[in-house]
């Protein structure tokens, strides 16, 4: 990309370390939606950086404007997937010079299913400083408002595309036992939820968070079934960020401990036995030990 050319060109010109900020890699948090939202070390560091680096040039550029920050003659460098491996090695030597390199994601928290995360990652190996002004979060956004419990969750990110993959990840993301925050595209969104329903269950509660912050807002909190039926008919657009309840804890049958119980007992002692199976089962040791001690009767009688 000739953008991404200049870019490049630009970072082994001479330019003046500020005396605002230490050299490091600042990350900031940019707004996902209200452009109110970004907060003022954010502008502080906008206004103080020395070199400025954007996953979207656009929307940080427009983002300055809105809150009236000048570039004073820096510009704003595109860093992404496709030109990471030329851009990488030359702002770690712009750090090194002395330079404030600063990150911002197109929007919310960087490095979070964000090109930035391996930017931050060389900085580190090469033991430069990275700073972190913290801010919007569409995570973090969607948690507080689905209305699900909050003491424990696990960031999923987006799917697979591919089907096989998909399915394994969603199989696995079912045992988890946390609340769990999936990205969708409107253009899948149909089909993931489809595929939650089948793999997670349909009275799994759910919320899909579409539009934060923004004009168009919208949360829907039912179960996943229920939500399905309710967007059949629907054309979605936006950011969507589906939040889904953690799931019952599943509590192993008798059959399933005397089985377990068998296996383990036929294997090792009886103390070491029941300590593996009630690790397992996640069942309480007692129980555990009082059905062994009656499948040994069993095998004396």
């Amino acid at each position: 990309m000739p953008e991404d050319e200049d870019d490049i060109h630009l970072l082994d010109t001479d330019v003046q370390p500020s005396a605002r900020f230490a050299p490091g890699l600042y990350l900031i948090a940019t707004p996902i939606g209200a452009a109110r939202d970004i907060t003022l070390r954010a502008l502080d560091l906008l206004a103080g950086c020395d070199i400025l680096v954007a996953e979207d040039t656009r929307s940080l550029r427009r983002l300055m404007e809105i809150h009236a920050i000048a570039l004073e003659g820096r510009r704003v460098l595109a860093y992404h997937d496709h030109n990471g491996i030329q851009m990488r090695p030359r702002l770690i030597e712009a750090v090194q010079q002395g330079k404030s390199v600063l990150y911002a994601s197109e929007a919310g928290t960087p490095l979070v299913a964000d090109p930035g995360f391996q930017l931050a990652r060389n900085m580190i190996a090469e033991g430069l400083p990275v700073i972190t002004a913290p801010g919007p979060s569409a995570v973090l956004a969607a948690l507080t408002v689905a209305g699900l419990p909050s003491d424990r969750f696990c960031f999923m990110g987006f799917a697979p595309a591919q089907a096989g993959a998909r399915r394994k990840f969603l199989q696995e993301a079912a045992t988890i036992p946390a609340t769990l925050i999936f990205y969708e595209s409107p253009k899948r969104i149909h089909r993931f939820l489809d595929e939650l329903c089948e793999i997670l269950g349909e009275d799994r509660m759910a919320a899909l968070c579409r539009e934060l912050t923004k004009r168009h807002e919208e949360i829907l909190r039912m179960p996943l079934g229920d939500m399905v039926q309710a967007l059949s008919d629907r054309t979605l657009r936006g950011e969507i960020v589906v939040v889904v309840d953690r799931g019952e804890k599943q509590v192993a049958d008798a059959q399933t401990l005397e089985d377990a119980l068998a296996t383990a007992l036929g294997e090792m002692r009886l103390k070491e036995a029941v300590a593996h199976v009630a690790g397992n089962l996640d069942l309480p040791r007692r129980q555990v030990y009082q059905a062994a001690l009656a499948l040994e009767k069993e095998k004396q009688e």
